[in-house]
């Protein structure tokens, strides 16, 4: 991915970098979090807990800033993030926050966000 590509993406509002997430995500069969002794959370204005993921490393990387200075980037395998972490999620009542940038996330129901990746991936 180029400067301009990554540049354009991350200037797309909340829903366009969903759909974006679930793309690249089902093309690469992959999550990006971020880790550092646990993995990075935020809150919303309703006191939910939010876990962010992104659709590569390098967008990840970017926004290992702020509240979430020092952590890394961490790989998830999309098999365990269908099978374990998304059900997971859903038992402990936390919900995903995909691709937050400065400005915003699309923050998702996790049955959405399974139903979404599971239709991307059934066409590869």
């Amino acid at each position: 991915m180029n400067h301009h590509e990554f540049e354009a993406v991350i200037k797309q509002p909340a829903a366009i970098r969903y759909e974006y997430f679930i793309k690249k995500a089902a093309d690469y069969e992959e999550i990006w979090g971020l880790y550092n002794d646990g993995w990075a959370t935020a809150e919303d204005d309703m006191g939910n807990v939010l876990i962010p993921f992104y659709p590569n490393e390098k967008f990840a990387e970017t926004f290992a800033k702020n509240e979430w200075e020092g952590f890394k980037v961490k790989k998830i395998e999309m098999d365990d993030f269908l099978e374990k972490w998304l059900p997971g999620m859903k038992s402990d009542g936390i919900k995903p926050s995909i691709f937050p940038t400065d400005t915003d996330s699309a923050v998702m129901n996790v049955d959405i966000l399974l139903k979404d990746l599971e239709a991307e991936l059934e066409n590869y």
